[in-house]
């Protein structure tokens, strides 16, 4: 069947779209539609010419030509694909018509619902950004400190007959898996920590299963022990459970019975002196509180560009959010480490468990529901180490996102039935804590940027208003800046390296909600201490010069999938779209490829 084509008005053949030529270049020889007479609608002879002036005249032609072009093009369109003639192509005109026919019925109707959707996301994120800026700002003006809020008298020796029984009995856990580089700092921290010798107890919970650096442990907690700490070395057959088997483990043994409070401290945190007489005093006075937490603070944060990446992150998190939930509902996720427990409130709400990733989340929402009060302390922090290279960052943030997921899975009608707690704190705890920060914050940001957007390029019906992809993304930007004041030049880069993580915490949120696969991995976040230092005796502590590993053990095949999926897009954006998402797609494609080949964070000789 043959069609024939006009000439246009400028006296050539009208062609069909450039991204139908891209597709299939038999398009440029196919037949011609009707002719343009046939198309144009007859002009009414009735009616006398009204008189227009050049000018008017020129732009209407010019209107009425484009008219005519786009009317042409679409006859064209649709009368090859009424006449069969695109499936017919060979190759990649074949591809070409299959796509048409699923466009318009599937993907165009698919993405819209993906727009809207992400879009709803948005701006569920934006009002909680809102929202805690709000609270923070209130916070900050009224003044509502928790030595306000809270009686903190320190203890002291006011009873000569009682002399140090004033002070309550504090255990001390230090749970740790093969941490050669800083077992020394931990344990010597917790040591040193100023409290009665007599009313503390120090108890290492070493899993390792190397027998060098159990003995290497064990050495050092024999060194304390002959100071005259009461420091227990404690160690078991197997390690169910990982870290929440090994503290449960620890809860069990016979002088524990003896201690009011437990403090927990991971392998790399180092407490200043004073932690115990900062902590303590709130859970002496305020017989309602049963977990006192403090910030971390991260000695390693200039280490590398990836470290200052991760302090954006949790500064955010501790000032912010933690500081948030402790203000307005008394609750919010224990951190794990640098924290202070009531064991008589960890009891009553069933213990340690190890059914997910985040035990410490586990036990903080448990303890919540049973109507317990937290307390947050920005202003005393902790020393610890930031995960420095990617390998180890990559399998940390797996842990954090699955686990919160898996337990929001498990918790979800528990929540909902409580009795114990208000219905505002139920509704903050399921929507606030867990749907928006740790379920929506992560794949909106994943699907929305690196699939959505990119999406809409290529099918250009699909349109995001300016409001979604632009004000709103701006503005919780720059509320999420305001932990880190000092990294305000480095914003343009945490977006772009969140957006690459975000691949990852989504993957890792689903396996979560879905329970399935990796849900319960759990891998211990490597820590260097200063075995880099170490590797340059004698010089300044900088990142060494060493041989790479080879380049086949540091590709990561995902990120250099979705590298060269953006870098397509961005092409094609600058060819046939309108250039509005190009400079974003370039440059989350180049973050994507850095990663993608393995040069992040500090690299370790092999």
């Amino acid at each position: 069947m043959s069609v024939p084509l006009p000439d246009s008005d400028a006296g050539s053949a009208p062609q069909p779209p450039a991204h139908l030529r891209l597709f299939n270049p038999l398009l440029s020889r196919c037949p011609s539609p009707p002719p343009a007479s046939e198309v144009r609608a007859p002009k009414p002879t009735a009616a006398p010419p009204r008189r227009r002036s050049v000018t008017t005249a020129f732009c209407a032609g010019v209107a009425s030509r484009e008219r005519d072009k786009r009317r042409v093009r679409m006859a064209a369109e649709a009368t090859l694909q009424e006449t069969g003639m695109l499936p017919a192509a060979p190759g990649v005109g074949g591809l070409a018509a299959v796509w048409q026919q699923v466009r318009g019925p599937v993907i165009v109707p698919l993405l819209r619902l993906s727009v809207a959707l992400c879009l709803a996301m948005s701006v569920m994120l934006f009002v909680e950004k809102v929202y805690m800026s709000v609270v923070l700002v209130a916070v900050r003006l009224l003044g509502r400190r928790p030595e306000r809020q809270y009686r903190c008298d320190p203890i002291v020796r006011d009873d000569a007959e009682l002399g140090d029984a004033v002070f309550p009995m504090v255990l001390v856990q230090i749970p740790m898996y093969n941490e050669r580089e800083v077992y020394k700092l931990s344990i010597g921290a917790a040591c040193g920590l100023s409290w009665p010798s007599d009313r503390v107890i120090v108890q290492v919970l070493d899993d390792s299963t190397d027998p060098v650096i159990k003995e290497m442990v064990q050495v050092e907690c024999r060194r304390w022990e002959s100071k005259g700490v009461r420091i227990k070395y404690e160690i078991r057959d197997n390690r169910t459970g990982y870290k929440a088997g090994a503290l449960r483990e620890g809860m069990k043994h016979s002088y524990v019975g003896d201690c009011d409070f437990v403090a927990i401290f991971d392998a790399d945190f180092q407490p200043d002196p004073d932690f115990l007489a900062r902590t303590i005093p709130f859970l002496v006075h305020n017989p309602t509180i049963a977990l006192v937490q403090a910030r971390w603070k991260f000695v390693n944060s200039d280490e590398c560009l990836m470290t200052r990446m991760q302090e954006m992150s949790l500064d955010y998190h501790f000032k912010v959010e933690q500081e948030v939930g402790s203000s307005t509902h008394a609750f919010f996720g224990f951190n794990g480490t640098a924290g202070v427990w009531r064991i008589s409130a960890m009891n009553e709400a069933g213990g340690w468990k190890d059914r997910t990733t985040v035990e410490d989340m586990d036990l903080a929402v448990r303890a919540g529901l049973k109507g317990w009060k937290f307390v947050y302390l920005g202003d005393l922090m902790v020393k610890s180490e930031l995960p420095s290279t990617f390998k180890a960052f990559r399998y940390q943030q797996h842990r954090w996102s699955c686990g919160p997921a898996n337990l929001f899975r498990k918790m979800l009608v528990e929540i909902a039935r409580n009795k114990k707690v208000t219905l505002w704190k139920k509704i903050y705890v399921i929507y606030n804590f867990f749907l928006v920060r740790k379920i929506i914050g992560h794949i909106v940001t994943f699907v929305f940027y690196c699939l959505v957007i990119p999406a809409t390029i290529l099918i250009p019906e699909v349109e995001i208003p300016r409001w979604g992809y632009v004000y709103l993304p701006s503005i919780v930007t720059i509320l999420n800046s305001v932990g880190t004041p000092r990294s305000l030049h480095l914003l343009i880069f945490w977006v772009l390296f969140e957006n690459v993580m975000s691949l990852h915490r989504t993957k890792a949120t689903l396996i979560g909600l879905l329970e399935t696969g990796r849900v319960n991995e759990w891998v211990v976040t490597e820590k260097l201490g200063d075995a880099l230092k170490m590797k340059l005796p004698g010089k300044a502590f900088k990142k060494p010069r060493i041989s790479l590993p080879r380049i086949g053990d540091r590709l990561n095949a995902l990120e250099l999938g979705f590298s060269a999926y953006l870098f397509f897009c961005g092409c094609y954006d600058i060819a046939f779209g309108k250039g509005y998402y190009c400079l974003f797609l370039f440059l989350q494609s180049i973050t994507f490829f850095v990663v993608g080949i393995g040069y992040v964070g500090t690299i370790v000789p092999n």
